[in-house]
């Protein structure tokens, strides 16, 4: 048997030296040498082997074995079986309630699938994700505990936290997969389809701005008594500048449009403008009929349309919002709630799976129709809880990286309780 195993071990050489024996004698030569003068290569990369063993602990192949396999294709598929389903439901719903719509504004087919659904689709899905994995977890965990599959697990000494191993390695997988999709991808299909909807179903969008005061840094105070984003022009246009609380600049303008040709953000062009600069007792007036100009504003930062924050990226909320508090903006909560709000529904997987597994992994007389209805009543709570979470820090001062937080707080707790109750 040793025998046996340290030709296993060197098979591999064995087969090299084979092939080498059928070859002329110069090639035995060649490989004689080499072997005999590059013993301090072997010893060098035998080291290195053995101080990186423990790289070995990475490969995450090493903990699936074939139960977890097992589980993590019947949680994959289940989730991808329910997001299909309500989705192609939720379509469904929708294009029998817009279709009216869709014919009166004459909304062209292409537009319609391309624009619209193709873009619907991922939003909705990604929406209601932890919800999804919610359902698929009860859905399948029950069906294995209804054929006493958990029970036979169990029994071979498998412990229930060994058996969330696969649970969780899926949550990684999908929790991943979500936030990469609502941080950069989802955004820049939620502009179309917004689009869509204010062109073909009658959304309008806030397009224009009256008497908006901005600070747009520090010690610099910009006013526009009329804005208008569709053309990106703006009219009654001042602009003061301030030192030491002292007025040291004043710019007027009859109009003041936004250049979207520059490869640069900030750049206005001012036309009819007149500047007074204040020196002591000294004053400098400069006028002119047209004056290209660097202004740290961009339009997003005059309108505001409903739903605008699903719209930006995860680096461009980030950076929005820090601008708009340099500001001094009030109009900065919804920002923060969609920021905290996308990093908590990551977490929110692992929550209710947890949840999920420690609620159907017993066998009981109600059957599978008993854990889906607690677990639909968890989801409709779990909604509730963030519709009012977020509704409190928009309107009533509440700190909205809590807000965001709420529900995956006491989902927690909920879940730390049934953990304690699951079977062992």
């Amino acid at each position: 048997m040793t025998e046996f195993r340290k030709l296993k071990k060197h098979r591999k050489l064995y087969s090299c030296l084979r092939w080498l024996s059928k070859h002329p004698a110069w090639l035995h030569k060649l490989a004689r040498w080499f072997h005999s003068h590059t013993e301090w290569l072997r010893k060098i990369l035998r080291f290195v082997c053995h101080k990186m063993r423990w790289m070995k602990y990475l490969n995450p192949l090493r903990y699936i074995k074939r139960i977890d396999q097992y589980i993590i294709k019947k949680f994959i598929g289940t989730y991808i079986y329910s997001i299909a389903l309500i989705i192609s439901i939720s379509i469904v719903f929708d294009v029998n309630e817009n279709l009216a719509k869709f014919s009166q504004y004459h909304a062209p087919l292409k537009a319609i699938v391309f624009d619209y659904y193709l873009n619907f689709i991922p939003y909705f899905a990604n929406l209601f994700s932890p919800l999804f994995v919610f359902i698929a977890v009860i859905f399948f965990t029950s069906k294995l505990a209804g054929n006493s599959e958990i029970i036979s697990m169990l029994a071979t000494g498998i412990s229930f936290k060994r058996l969330m191993r696969p649970y969780m390695f899926s949550c990684i997988l999908l929790s991943s997969l979500s936030f990469y999709l609502s941080g950069y991808v989802i955004p820049h299909s939620n502009v179309i389809r917004q689009n869509f909807e204010s062109m073909y179903k009658n959304k309008k969008k806030n397009t224009a701005a009256d008497n908006v005061m901005l600070q747009v840094q520090r010690g610099t105070i910009a006013y526009i008594q009329h804005y208008d984003n569709n053309a990106k022009k703006g009219y009654g246009f001042s602009l003061d500048k301030f030192n030491n609380k002292k007025l040291v600049s004043h710019m007027t303008a009859m109009e003041i449009q936004y250049d979207t040709v520059s490869d640069s953000k900030y750049h206005w062009s001012a036309s009819n403008y007149k500047i007074r600069r204040f020196n002591g007792y000294k004053e400098e007036i400069q006028s002119g009929a047209k004056k290209d100009t660097l202004i740290q504003m961009e339009p997003n930062d005059l309108v505001y349309s409903k739903g605008q924050q699903e719209t930006f990226t995860n680096p461009e909320l980030k950076d929005y919002i820090s601008k708009q508090i340099d500001r001094g903006s009030s109009n900065v909560v919804q920002y923060q709630v969609e920021y905290h709000k996308r990093i908590a529904a990551s977490f929110a997987s692992f929550i209710l799976t947890i949840i999920g597994v420690s609620l159907s992994a017993k066998k009981r007389k109600g059957g599978m129709g008993m854990y889906l209805g607690i677990g639909m009543a968890l989801s409709f709570i779990y909604i509730m809880l963030q519709t009012v979470s977020s509704t409190f820090a928009i309107n009533a001062n509440l700190p909205p990286m809590i807000a965001a937080w709420i529900p995956n707080i006491v989902y927690t707790l909920i879940a730390i309780f049934l953990y304690q109750k699951a079977p062992r």
